[in-house]
């Protein structure tokens, strides 16, 4: 197993070169992300000023005048929660047009005035910065090199860690989860359940509310029932009618629910692939929710419950393996964008595809296997084989100790390799 994380001091993020970069490029930058990862603690470091806007003291003087009051402070200004002063908004986008100098703002808050039907003060002023839960490098303060894809690209082996995993500690790894509380300072089991109620309680109710004033009122129990439906079903492509029957609601009321979490950065669609190469295609999205910790604890699953319950281990692994990924994919400079494949009929399926520019192609399958051979591999020498040289490299992602070739391209190796430079 990997040295017991400690919430005692900072963990360096993944985003943070980049957001030094961009701050030194941009002049205001609004650093979004699900509640309760970390975007205003890191954000601080870059900081020269922090502004609380949910602190009343703080606030006073930006509701009064913020154009004034954004005036004479050390820059870069981070202006947290700014949305409890939606008018602070509109005066960075002023001070930004009469002086667009880099490293000037940064903000952290709610997405609402963002989504809001007025328009949207930061277009061309504001860039965004998405800040996803800590992967395990993060919380294990692993080097950070290059990401996956960067090393596929480029040829480089892919390592196995010097201390093997097994299945078991994978799972344990995937459901301690990624928000940097529960996972790095609450060791309880009932310390960690109380934390995760409050955070679901407060996103079901006050979070939905900061999004879209229009929910105010909804029945927050539909809501959570519909959350954990599309929980039993993370990893998968379940068509909408299976989620909505689940959660017992109107196909419109799933339709509202599933885009006012994905607002709230909970839950993502992976879309397919398409290609004209290939014919056939399910064109059905793949539906996570963005962290297993927060899938374990809608479906009250523990360790020994995910390794009795086979369905649900390849779940709980491929949204574990899809977290990793997610929070690099912004910082290669390939920019890669994550799909899934599969065929009409099933005949052939990708579990996550990454493609890059020219339309080079990477494919990743998890398998909940210690020895995958060839035959576990077979849907990835499919896609070579169709693709040719697009077919920049295949791998099956595996919960045992050993890298090894399973043909031309297409690699075995340890889920860890994700985070084992």
């Amino acid at each position: 197993m990997l040295p017991m994380a400690t919430g005692a001091s900072y963990h360096r993020r993944l985003i943070e070169p980049l957001l030094s970069e961009l701050t030194r490029e941009l002049s205001a930058i609004l650093i979004v992300g699900p509640r309760a990862v970390g975007k205003t603690t890191t954000a601080e470091r870059t900081a020269e000023t922090l502004v609380r806007l949910n602190v009343p003291a703080e606030a006073a003087a930006f509701e009064a005048d913020a154009d004034a009051a954004l005036r004479g402070l050390a820059e870069p200004v981070l202006l947290d929660e700014w949305q409890a002063v939606p008018g602070v908004l509109g005066a960075v986008a002023r001070s930004v047009d009469a002086d667009p100098r880099a490293g000037r703002f940064l903000l952290t808050g709610s997405v609402r005035a963002e989504i809001d039907h007025a328009p949207w003060p930061g277009t061309g002023r504001l860039q965004r910065l998405v800040m996803l839960p800590m992967t395990v490098r993060e919380q294990h303060d692993l080097p950070s090199s290059v990401t996956l894809v960067d090393k596929l690209v480029a040829g480089v082996p892919l390592a196995a860690p010097a201390q093997a995993f097994d299945l078991r500690a994978y799972v344990e790894l995937a459901l301690l989860g990624g928000f940097p509380r529960p996972a790095l300072v609450l060791r309880g089991e009932r310390a960690r359940t109380s934390w995760f109620d409050s955070y679901v309680s407060d996103l079901l109710t006050h979070d939905i509310e900061q999004v879209d004033e229009a929910t105010r009122g909804r029945d927050p129990v539909r809501l959570r029932r519909f959350f954990e439906a599309y929980a039993l079903n993370s990893a998968g492509t379940p068509d909408d009618k299976t989620i909505y029957e689940a959660a017992r609601i109107r196909k419109e009321t799933a339709a509202a629910y599933e885009e006012l979490l994905a607002r709230l950065f909970v839950i993502e669609q992976v879309p397919a692939w398409t290609s004209n190469r290939l014919k056939r295609l399910v064109l059905t999205p793949k539906r996570y929710v963005v962290d297993p910790s927060l899938l374990a604890y809608l479906l009250r699953l523990d360790v020994n419950g995910v390794m009795r319950d086979g369905d649900m281990l390849g779940r709980v692994l491929d949204t574990f393996v899809a977290a990793q990924l997610r929070a690099e994919l912004e910082l290669s400079p390939e920019r890669p964008r994550l799909h899934h494949l599969r065929t009409k009929g099933g005949e052939h399926e990708v579990d996550l595809l990454l493609e890059l520019g020219g339309f080079r192609i990477i494919a990743l399958e998890v398998k909940a296997a210690a020895a995958p051979d060839a035959h576990a591999a077979k849907h990835l020498a499919w896609l070579r084989d169709e693709l040719g040289d697009r077919f920049l490299a295949g791998v099956v992602l595996h919960t045992g100790p050993r890298v090894y070739s399973l043909g031309d391209r297409v690699v075995a190796a340890p889920i860890s390799a994700l985070w084992t430079d």
